[in-house]
């Protein structure tokens, strides 16, 4: 039987495909640019097509698969878009869904995840909560215009610390779940990186690294929605989710460090240094 990934070609799916193709394990990659995932692929799994908002789309992709990595695609702020393919999960018999959620999310109603975590326990599929810190990459990737061009980080994260983690470090440990799926079953996971940084200290870890002096332009809530909606044209609802994260963020929830990867995978995760680093070609 084979692993399905929905959002394979994103930063945390691409790494769990990588990682089961290393432990010999069959993939079904799926998402809805086939083409691309074959470009990508095609040598490590089965691309298929997948829309959560097309059910027809479902029981091809979901023939001769027992386990599924489940992410919430970013463009479907409502918890409800992703129901019926959970509902599709349970008629299959599914023997685990991981799905990757949020740190902090099992205190937090307000994020669509909360929802679609409450949804999966209640139709009684065997689950794996994946709740990550904050991704190293929002820095490498939504957030690198700024620090390019303005050589700021602008992010409404006020005094707050964020234990950052590796999207590479999640797919692996998201791999280790699937791997064991009786083992798993039913259990949740925050995982992070080894250390809590302020955006203060993430701009001098930047500045060491480019040669440039990067700052913490520290904006408030309104001002970050009113700029990525308007100036960087970003979708709302998009927007509105990480608003509503940041505020989170503010009243400290992203600052706890826990050793849950090291235990699930056996190794400590990459510190933030190291991966401004290994991708400082996304900050010049």
């Amino acid at each position: 039987m084979s692993i399905l990934v929905t959002g394979a070609s994103g930063n945390v799916g691409a790494h769990v495909i990588e990682e089961l193709s290393r432990m010999g394990e069959q993939i079904v990659a799926a998402g809805t640019d086939v083409h691309r995932l074959r470009e990508k692929f095609s040598t490590r799994a089965k691309c298929v097509y997948l829309d959560f908002t097309d059910s027809s789309s479902f029981e091809q992709v979901l023939e001769e698969v027992d386990r599924v990595f489940l992410m919430r695609p970013p463009h479907l702020g409502k918890p409800e878009d992703l129901y019926p393919f959970i509902d599709a999960l349970k008629a299959r018999g599914i023997r685990l869904a991981a799905f990757l959620s949020l740190m902090g999310i099992e205190k937090n109603p307000i994020p669509p995840h909360h929802k679609i975590e409450k949804y999966l326990e209640a139709a009684g599929i065997p689950f794996a909560h994946i709740r990550p810190g904050f991704f190293m990459q929002n820095l490498s990737g939504i957030h690198a215009e700024e620090i390019r061009r303005q050589n700021q980080i602008f992010i409404p994260a006020g005094k707050s610390r964020t234990s950052f983690i590796d999207a590479a470090d999640i797919g692996f440990a998201a791999a280790v779940l699937l791997r064991e799926p009786e083992r798993y079953a039913n259990t949740a996971h925050t995982l992070t990186g080894a250390e809590s940084l302020n955006y203060y200290q993430a701009a001098e870890i930047l500045s060491e690294f480019t040669g440039r002096r990067i700052t913490y332009a520290r904006p408030g809530l309104l001002k970050y929605r009113r700029y990525y909606i308007r100036e960087r044209g970003l979708d709302k609802a998009y927007v509105n989710v990480t608003v509503a994260l940041y505020l989170m963020t503010r009243m400290g929830t992203a600052e706890a460090v826990t050793t849950e990867f090291q235990q699930l995978t056996g190794r400590a995760p990459r510190s933030f240094r190291d991966f401004v680093a290994e991708n400082l070609q996304f900050f010049v």
